[in-house]
């Protein structure tokens, strides 16, 4: 692993593969090991390295398919079954209120059953 200008295109694909951080944070735990590694004068064999580089490829790929193919991984479950209603072509219907404040028409005066005129 004498090579610095192919050192250097693996350091630099190994931190695209990382998530990034702002500039003004100091750099995370495993950029400075990646870093120090590469840097230091025991060096790990270039085939290892890429497979590292391989695998943290992979994993992103991974999230990002993950994400793709399950969009609702990520929601509450009530938001997750209004989503499937609507992707087969329905809508969930409105829940029933028990607070018959006559606001929402499922209650109060007028409401179902009958009218409150000439009582």
């Amino acid at each position: 692993m004498s090579n610095p200008v192919k050192l250097r295109s693996l350091y630099r694909s190994f931190l695209r593969e990382l998530p990034s951080r702002p500039l003004a944070e100091k750099p995370s735990p495993l950029k400075t090991r990646i870093r120090n590694t590469i840097a230091s004068e025991s060096r790990i064999p270039m085939e290892q390295a890429e497979q590292y580089l391989q695998y943290f490829k992979a994993q992103r790929m991974y999230a990002t398919l993950l994400e793709r193919y399950n969009p609702g991984m990520n929601m509450d479950d009530e938001t997750r079954i209004k989503a499937t209603a609507r992707r087969v072509g329905m809508e969930m219907p409105e829940e029933f209120s028990y607070g018959g404040d006559g606001t929402d028409g499922t209650g109060g005066a007028g409401g179902v059953g009958g009218s409150a005129k000439g009582q």
